[in-house]
């Protein structure tokens, strides 16, 4: 596989990691403490987490 096809699966799992697990912590350096508070990023991908059988709870 050629070193952009590593590339691209790294990011796409970065990606993955991002929606699926993480809930507002990568979102803290942009917005501080309330990013944790309010979970954004958990809420804006909350239905799509359950349409693919990830636990969120």
């Amino acid at each position: 596989m050629p070193l952009w096809g590593w590339l691209v699966a790294a990011l796409l799992l970065g990606l993955l990691f991002a929606l699926l697990f993480a809930s507002g912590e990568l979102l803290v350096p942009l917005f501080g403490q309330v990013a944790e508070v309010t979970n954004y990023m958990h809420e804006f991908a909350h239905d799509g987490r359950h349409l693919l059988a990830v636990p969120c709870h």
